[in-house]
């Protein structure tokens, strides 16, 4: 039986699964679709199909995830887990709600104008026979923000995005390319079908655009806006570098013994994570504690333990 309190995360979970879906029906039926982008994904090569050949969108990806999760399972083992499943199907229910309550109307745009009005530029909302003129730039940073915002609140509940991050990790298995290069490998020639389809170069450049937006909002969703540095500092002057990480900044390290590699002098190094604010306040103070202190910073987009996030638990 649970305890209280991984009952408590459990329903918080399920409430991340059900408002990321609800999200990205929202994004795609609202923002993406009506202006005939495909950010990658099967929904977004759904969006093609549904302008080329009108069909629900809904339809295309629930007819492209369900095979490609049994698929997946055969090949590389039953790794999506039930939380997967259901966000597939959750996304399916509310992108078919949306498709019947809204249609393929789009939120975002300069008014809607007649059909001897149409020029190059505007483009034909499919399922309701009427034409709109388009804010490309606005409506491409809405539907970023909101595909960030719904994925990243899919991840943080357990779920993975399946559909088309499983012929990724099909290919990976079989090629050893990095999965990080074979999902932009993949969604790249989903975005590309919007050139060929539709012949409008913009089109796959502003599809690109919502994947980098979202990309990073799926980041400040999962790891949260704090950024954190970890510097290594050879210093002479030891304690004197330690007692203000220790007394001032109020953190603590670690303290290595390492040799130089020129002459084999015996060298002293604090190895310590902070916070950005913490680590401009001992940059500021380092030349006066050491002006010959030698200084190595990386960007750390996690940390976990003591003082810090707290480790995860046991599934």
């Amino acid at each position: 039986m649970l305890s209280k309190n991984k009952l408590k995360e459990e329903i918080f979970a399920y409430f991340l699964l059900i408002l990321g879906s609800l999200l990205f029906a929202v994004g795609d039926v609202m923002f993406v679709n009506p202006y005939l982008l495909a950010p990658g994904g099967t929904y977004g090569l759904s969006n093609v199909f549904n302008t080329l050949w009108p069909w629900r969108i809904s339809y295309y990806a629930i007819c492209m995830d369900i095979p490609l999760l049994i698929i997946g399972t055969l090949i590389l083992g039953p790794k999506f887990g039930v939380k997967t499943i259901i966000s597939t199907i959750l996304i399916f229910l509310f992108t078919r709600i949306l498709e019947t309550a809204w249609g393929y109307a789009p939120v975002i745009h300069d008014g809607a104008i007649m059909p001897e009005q149409i020029t190059d530029s505007m483009v034909q909302i499919v399922n309701n026979g009427g034409f709109f003129t388009p804010d490309y730039f606005l409506n491409t940073v809405v539907a970023g923000l909101i595909y960030g915002i719904a994925i990243g609140m899919i991840f943080r509940s357990g779920a993975t995005s399946g559909g088309s991050d499983i012929i990724s990790m099909i290919l990976h298995k079989y090629t050893k390319i990095s999965l990080g290069t074979l999902v932009m490998i993949v969604d790249s020639c989903i975005t590309l079908t919007t050139l060929i389809a539709f012949g409008d170069f913009r089109l796959p450049i502003y599809s690109i655009i919502i994947i980098f937006i979202e990309g990073k909002v799926i980041d400040l969703v999962v790891d949260g806006t704090k950024s954190y540095k970890t510097a290594f500092i050879v210093t002479d002057q030891l304690d004197t570098v330690r007692d203000y990480i220790l007394n001032d900044l109020k953190r603590g390290g670690t303290c290595l013994t390492g040799e130089g590699l020129y002459n084999g002098t015996e060298r002293k190094m604090i190895y310590v994570t902070m916070e950005r604010a913490d680590f401009v306040k001992l940059r500021s103070n380092l030349r006066r504690l050491d002006p010959q202190a030698f200084v190595n910073v990386i960007d750390s987009s996690e940390i976990m333990g003591l003082g810090f996030k707290a480790l995860p638990k046991e599934e």
